[in-house]
């Protein structure tokens, strides 16, 4: 194998991965490590296989404040043969030790430079008011830039929750939970149980609470199931993509709430309709919204009638959901990283970024 192929190897991982860029980053760890400590054999997976992960994670900590919430299996097809497998690693090696950590350097280029495009997405929302914030621009943003546009699934999530949250708090719903009267005599034995798990006794059988939706948190593209769910029985699962018979299958044998909301684009209602209805499961789909909705609803949220109590409410939590979800990495600590390691030093035409 070539550098070249090397290479294109490595950028082909470092295209398809997601702002947080958590397999590239696992690369450059483990060729840091080889080249700094010499006690792991690039050819032989087993010398790093499970111990890179926390070579990972500390770098992750350090600069995005989490590491992969994504499964072992696929976390670990980094190294599959379609990836960056050992005889990858292993010319990649060659070309970084020879070259005082080019690769590494040019990893966290690319990491550096995902970063800044994501916080043009920032910047947009901390720029713009209710006034003009437009949310088809917005999201345009994301799907004509090639190192965001994996991350739209995220976005979409983003955009949906901090509409429906908002509206759900401006409508002021409230959730009352309470017991059959005629269970008394089970509430007594279980009454301790009652107590601290559903906040009732024998004195207070019923109790009222703010509706809220929540988003699960940080998930990987490869990851199907639930993306929102509030505390009134509701599922929300956002599909910015096709749906095929099988992730619909996915999507309802793994959400077990009876009442599912679907957010899609307006081109793939259609096709959702129809395979749901193939394996028998519309029943379980409360309803589907779809881009159009989100474009109605939230220039109604922004410039319509309840503006002043709703616009800036839905604006604040997108631009706290993106900051959460891709928080910008501090600049002084990551050139401070960059020095330590002597990266600004290296240049190679290469391995330059384009």
């Amino acid at each position: 194998m070539s550098i070249k192929d090397a290479k294109q190897s490595l950028d082909k991982v470092i295209d398809k991965a997601r702002v947080h860029l958590y397999k590239p980053i696992q690369v450059a760890e483990i060729l840091h490590r080889d080249r700094t400590e010499k006690d792991i054999n690039l050819s032989d997976l087993s010398t790093y296989r499970t111990i890179s992960k926390k070579w990972r994670d500390i770098i992750c900590i350090k600069f995005l404040g989490r590491t992969s919430t994504s499964s072992a299996r696929y976390q670990d097809d980094i190294f599959n043969d379609n990836a960056i497998p050992p005889k990858v690693l292993a010319e990649l090696g060659k070309e970084n030790r020879s070259k005082n950590g080019i690769v590494e350097a040019y990893i966290y280029q690319k990491f550096a430079q995902r970063f800044t495009q994501m916080s043009t997405g920032l910047d947009y929302c901390l720029t713009h008011d209710k006034t003009n914030f437009n949310l088809n621009e917005f999201l345009a943003m994301f799907w004509n830039e090639p190192g965001l546009r994996r991350s739209i699934d995220k976005i979409y999530e983003i955009v949906v929750y901090s509409l429906f949250s908002a509206l759900v708090e401006a409508l002021e719903v409230s959730v009352e939970v309470s017991l059959n009267p005629a269970k008394s005599d089970i509430l007594k034995e279980f009454e301790d149980f009652a107590n601290r798990v559903i906040q009732l006794t024998t004195k207070q059988t019923s109790i009222k609470l703010k509706a809220r939706i929540n988003r699960v948190g940080v998930t990987n593209a490869a990851d199907r199931g639930l993306d929102m769910w509030a505390n009134f029985g509701l599922a929300i699962q956002i599909k910015h993509l096709s749906l095929t018979e099988e992730l619909a299958e996915n999507i309802v044998s793994s959400v077990s709430a009876d009442r599912i909301v679907i957010v899609c684009k307006d081109t793939e209602q259609k096709i959702i309709v129809s395979v749901l209805n193939q394996i028998g499961w519309k029943s379980k789909i409360q309803s589907i919204v779809t881009e159009t909705d989100l474009l109605t609803w939230y220039e109604r949220a922004l410039r319509g009638k309840f503006a002043n109590s709703i616009g800036d409410k839905v604006l604040k939590k997108l631009t706290d959901e993106i900051q959460v979800e891709f928080p910008a990495t501090d600049n002084t600590e990551f050139m401070k990283f960059i020095k330590q390691r002597g990266y600004e030093k290296l240049s190679d035409k290469n391995w330059t970024i384009s």
